[in-house]
């Protein structure tokens, strides 16, 4: 049986012309958006921060930061990865140069802190969204990041922790540059 060349199957695409299985919400996607400029903006600063820390010499919190940059840049692709399976094309947003006059290691570990608590928002947010809309692809696609990302949050906080308690003590802020060297910047586990 011939089928009719004239007759061709109406494929939904997105605005790169890939087919797109399902559409999403406009408000969902514009979320999905910021979201990925915030992780690359987390890249930008954790960057700043390393070097802000090799600059005076701290290698295990530089290289720390080095990591976490690299872990943010890694979340950044894999949203825009998402959203090109989605068929949706990441908006690439100009990025803010990040502070890199903090005045103290606190302040620094603070700046980390919060920017995983914002993240940690976002992302959270992101998810009511899809849920709010029955996007079960985006529901699934963030709940395994929303996990990981509490852990992020609680491993910075653990970090400010560890840092306030030395209270810029040079002796203290080695021996917690030494931990990261050996790349222990986990929090305490009671189970």
């Amino acid at each position: 049986m011939q089928t009719d060349p004239s007759q061709h199957v109406q494929l939904q695409v997105g605005p790169s012309g890939r087919a797109m299985a399902e559409s999403m919400d406009p408000a969902l996607l514009e979320g999905f958006q910021a979201h990925f400029n915030m992780e690359r903006q987390a890249h930008a600063t954790y960057f700043g921060a390393a070097i802000w820390m090799g600059e005076r010499e701290l290698r295990g919190f530089s290289n720390h930061f080095m990591d976490e940059a690299k872990g943010e840049q890694e979340h950044a692709a894999k949203v825009a990865d998402y959203l090109i399976a989605r068929a949706q094309s990441p908006e690439l947003q100009a990025l803010e140069a990040p502070d890199q006059s903090w005045g103290s290691i606190i302040d620094v570990m603070s700046t980390a802190f919060l920017t995983e608590r914002d993240v940690t928002t976002s992302l959270q947010q992101l998810l009511m969204a899809a849920e709010q809309v029955c996007d079960t692809r985006s529901t699934v696609f963030l709940e395994a990041m929303v996990e990981a990302q509490i852990k992020a949050e609680h491993e910075a906080a653990h970090l400010l922790g560890r840092t306030k308690f030395a209270d810029g003590q040079a002796a203290a802020v080695l021996v917690i540059d030494n931990e990261l060297i050996e790349g222990v910047a986990h929090p305490a586990q009671l189970q």
